[in-house]
């Protein structure tokens, strides 16, 4: 936190006629704000020199531009905020990756010192304590005093949601069960099915449910409704006692571990699979370690889908904040001492990437306004957190994060091969989200540059997890481009080729998917006696805190 910003003070001051200049530019616009003061403190109409970004919903209530008291402290705050800002995306000798960590750290704490999240210097904080007796300021101090319990901001209440009673209700078995992972199987909904299943590789970030919330917002359901049988892996979460625990590991104890069973339950010779986040990052690397091992004849994977995936580390979106050599082993070394990452540790990290709509968005309305927090299931899946492995982490952040050696041929050693994603001859479906700050899409884009098959790509409307947990609904709430990609293609020259679709991306994948996935034949048990439930869905790892 500090060395970006202390970099950035040391090479101003070192660059003083750039520094007169930004302060000359700074001193016109505070002379047309102090005019605009003036205004207003007469009471004479004055449009304001500085209005707040589109997606800026703190200063929406109309008091903030109607009174002028609360307008000044708003275009005061703004134009500091916007000036530092600038001041520092423009610092003199410093690496573009340096200036965005300088005015990464400064953005967190002028976010942290807005006059909104203050009750004497929000006007909307008062007005509520004066309407409601005060019992607005009881509210918030008890929600407080349930935050300062729960040692976190609640984005949800704890109580609203339990998974396997409101989420996660999809019927479905255990038919498999080892230290890494559960896979669990679902009953079909069809009385036919498609002859060969379709694996998805969920991120052991978080847990599995993402993908089946409440009903109307599961991918699972839609996947058995249109005729297809999955499977999951929902992974174990893991302890001190796991902390050896290796990425080779989750490759062949999780990944090939679900092909297998997938395909030993089924018959089938070959699955489809789908992988999202780093579950994803994890399958790029299954597909160039499956195509080396069992060469392409006896490949057990058909095709596969990525869902908001990196395999391109270059760019890795605003997380690259918290990569470098330093950060890395910091990291490594609390993370050895424990055996493991901490999930709120790594929650934290990314709210903090957010830190307005997904901090002090619910410090606000929480604390100042004593507003219940609404219960929202994936903000309840957002907190259900997860650990991970010391060896597995150190090994994702440094090989991946930091040297980018996935997409160097051979750079990487999995599981005793040397991955080469020009190996990978299947065809690819990638889904991206506009909105993604986690694998923001101009880099997820870019998979096409390193694998040798066909890709067709997508770009979904909203971010992360809302651009994939994207239901098809009448009227459609969300768009997508679609286009087939090829290696001379960039983002944005795709993206002008690509054609713009209402509703859910999820229709499209089907009409790809589907008829890859073989003959219709009769729908298989969701287990049998040669793969007996352990466990009905969703299954004990899922429920292990």
């Amino acid at each position: 936190m500090t060395a970006p910003i202390v970099h950035a003070q040391l090479a101003w001051m070192a660059h003083p006629q750039e520094l007169s200049e930004h302060l000359l530019s700074l001193s016109r616009d505070l002379f047309r704000l102090q005019m605009h003061t003036w205004d207003r403190m007469r009471g004479i109409p004055s449009e304001d020199p500085i209005s707040p970004n589109a997606d800026d919903a703190r200063f929406s209530d109309p008091a903030w531009t109607e009174r002028p008291t609360w307008d000044l402290i708003k275009e005061w705050y703004l134009a500091f905020t916007r000036h530092t800002q600038d001041m520092l995306y423009e610092t003199p000798g410093l690496s573009n990756k340096e200036r965005r960590r300088a005015a990464f750290w400064w953005r967190k704490w002028l976010n942290a010192v807005a006059p909104t999240n203050f009750f004497w210097t929000n006007p909307v904080a008062l007005r509520r304590a004066i309407e409601t007796n005060g019992d607005s300021l009881r509210r918030g101090f008890e929600n407080w005093l349930a935050d300062l319990q729960a040692g976190n901001v609640r984005m949800t209440s704890p109580d609203d949601f339990r998974v396997g009673e409101n989420l996660a209700t999809t019927p479905g078995a255990v038919i498999y069960r080892n230290r890494l992972l559960e896979v669990i199987h679902y009953a079909p909904t069809q009385k036919r099915v498609r002859a060969e299943p379709v694996v998805i590789i969920t991120p052991w970030i978080n847990k599995f449910y993402v993908l089946d919330l409440v009903p109307r917002k599961s991918m699972i359901r839609f996947l058995l409704d249109q005729g297809l049988d999955v499977f999951i892996t929902s992974w174990k979460n893991p302890d001190a006692s796991m902390s050896e625990v290796g990425f080779d590991d989750y490759l062949i104890e999780g990944i090939d571990e679900i092909v297998r069973q997938a395909r030993a339950f089924t018959g089938a010779a070959k699955v489809h699979a789908a992988g999202y986040c780093i579950g994803g990052t994890a399958l790029a690397m299954y597909m160039a370690w499956a195509n080396r091992r069992y060469g392409e004849a006896e490949m057990p994977v058909a095709d596969w889908t990525l869902f908001t995936t990196l395999v391109d580390f270059h760019k890795p979106g605003d997380i690259e904040v918290f990569i470098d050599e330093s950060s890395i082993r910091y990291l490594t070394e609390q993370m050895a001492r424990k055996g493991y990452l901490d999930g709120k540790e790594m929650a934290a990290s990314f709210r903090l990437l957010r830190s307005n709509s997904l901090i002090w968005h619910y410090v606000v309305h929480g604390w100042l306004y004593g507003e219940s927090p609404p219960p929202f299931d994936v903000l309840f899946w957002n907190m259900d957190t997860t650990r991970m492995p010391y060896r597995m982490h150190a090994w994702y952040l440094r090989e991946l994060y930091l040297h980018n050696k996935l997409i160097q041929p051979g750079a990487l050693q999995v599981a005793g091969e040397a991955l080469d994603l020009a190996a990978v001859s299947q065809p690819l479906y990638a889904v991206a989200a506009e909105d993604d700050h986690i694998a923001p899409w101009l880099q997820t884009f870019k998979v096409v540059h390193h694998v040798g098959g066909a890709v067709r790509q997508v770009l979904s409307s909203s971010g992360h997890i809302l651009g994939i947990v994207n239901p098809v609904v009448d009227p459609p709430k969300r768009h997508y481009w679609v286009e087939a990609s090829t290696r001379d293609d960039t983002p944005e020259t795709w993206r002008q080729r690509a054609k713009r679709c209402e509703g859910s991306w999820w229709e499209d994948w089907m009409r790809w998917l589907k008829p890859r996935c073989g003959a219709l034949v009769a729908a298989r048990p969701v287990s049998t006696e040669a793969f007996p439930a352990l466990a009905d869905a969703p299954g004990q790892y899922v429920l292990e805190p």
